[in-house]
């Protein structure tokens, strides 16, 4: 009998119909399709003359090649004479009894895998949350008897004090958690899975921006600015690359690319918000910008560094306090920047699509973000230059018709 039929990506645009079909890979292994969209691997077997299903998992939590092996583990458990349903029943029972299988002793052992990967302070965060919201409901409880409204009742509590991007993120973490007892076989379904949409959305936090009208006004108060220098520069240089405040407070000069022919500033995976490479192309202004700051800097890493510890990175207010000694405080912040070039650009008739990659709001299929990211790399060099020169051109005007009013 052939097997392996499917392939991943099979499996991901496979679509639902009006009623559960199945989506054979072969020795049995097949993918059940629910209407409702939900994908659940099957093995169909026989064991003493009888015929038998085995539930491997809900897909994408158990992929295609871990299905695969499971189904490979089950046929050699047939081959001793064993029956794979009685043994998975075997295994949970003795899980049960040795780990109380609880919701508590589940989340510690993922936050405890968990704190391998994050940073202290985001696990600290996420740890003293559930800690708050999670546990004094959850923590006694048989994970396996957890279901959908149960989880649903403890996020609205966090809802009802108004804390509604909390609980956004605890459903999160509650489906990360349940998918690991998934897999480590601690439960066979995930209740969060089915809160999607069920809680109230935050609302988007709007950052204060300057309007077109006041931007003239801003770029001849940043050109006279007699504060701290390098803290100046890094101002012009956030807009010129329309680049976050952390992503040019955290540059450093190996991310600099100035020898190449066209420039570039490529800022790596891990500080970047969408979790990947984001390249820059630098225009003219921007480059000498970088040349500018040379001449101040005293720090071997970072490009933007503190006034006394040139080892360290710019601090995280630094350029909001300049923009309130400027006098902008409460009406503009420095994240409302990009709002502001992002405004100019779409106005002036520039490529909605192109803004997107120069604001870096990333493409969530990361083969079609790559390909794009390369596609409208000249788009985006000529669109940071065209920037670059208008606003050179405002500033210019605005000084001009100041000189004149005197």
């Amino acid at each position: 009998m052939p097997s392996d039929k499917l392939t991943e990506l099979g499996v991901r645009k496979a679509k639902p119909s009006s009623k559960p079909k199945k989506l054979s890979d072969g020795k049995g292994l097949f993918l059940l399709l629910h209407p409702n969209g939900s994908k659940y691997w099957r093995l169909k077997y026989r064991f003493l003359g009888k015929e038998k299903l085995l539930s491997i998992g809900v897909w994408p939590n158990v992929s295609l090649s871990e299905a695969r092996d499971k189904r490979n583990e089950a046929k050699k458990l047939l081959a001793n004479g064993q029956d794979p349903s009685a043994n998975k029943k075997k295994q949970k029972l003795g899980l049960r009894e040795s780990y109380g299988n609880t919701f508590g002793l589940v989340t510690n052992e993922w936050l405890e895998m968990k704190q391998k990967e994050w940073k202290s302070s985001y696990f600290d965060d996420v740890k003293r949350s559930i800690e708050i919201h999670l546990l004094p409901d959850l923590e006694k409880r048989p994970i396996g008897d957890i279901n959908s409204p149960e989880i649903l009742s403890v996020l609205k509590k966090a809802e009802a004090q108004g804390k509604l991007e909390a609980a956004r993120r605890l459903r999160q973490k509650c489906g990360a958690i349940f998918s690991y007892a998934n897999l480590k076989m601690y439960c066979e379904n995930n209740p969060a899975l089915n809160l999607k949409g069920a809680l109230a959305a935050p609302q988007k936090k709007k950052f204060n921006a300057i309007s077109q009208k006041e931007l003239p006004e801003f770029l001849v108060k940043l050109e006279n600015y007699r504060g701290e220098i390098i803290t100046k520069i890094a101002l012009k240089f956030l807009i010129l690359t329309m680049a976050r405040t952390s992503e040019v407070r955290f540059a450093i000069w190996d991310d600099l690319d100035l020898e190449n022919q066209e420039p570039l500033w490529r800022i790596p995976e891990e500080k970047m918000k969408m979790k990947q490479e984001h390249v820059v192309p630098l225009s003219r202004q921007a480059c000498e910008l970088i040349g500018e700051v040379r001449r101040f800097t005293r720090g071997e890493k970072y490009i933007f560094h503190q006034a006394n510890k040139p080892n360290m990175p710019m601090s995280e207010n630094t350029m909001l306090m300049s923009m309130y000694r400027m006098g902008y405080h409460s009406r503009a912040t420095v994240h409302g920047l990009r709002a502001t070039m992002s405004t100019l650009l779409n106005e002036k008739g520039h490529n909605p699509d192109v803004i997107e990659h120069l604001l870096s709001h990333n493409d969530s299929n990361k083969v079609r973000a790559a390909y794009n990211r390369a596609e409208y790399l000249s788009e985006r060099r000529i669109t940071l230059q065209w920037l670059a020169d208008h606003l050179d051109s405002l500033k210019s005007k605005a000084q001009l018709k100041n000189e004149m009013s005197y």
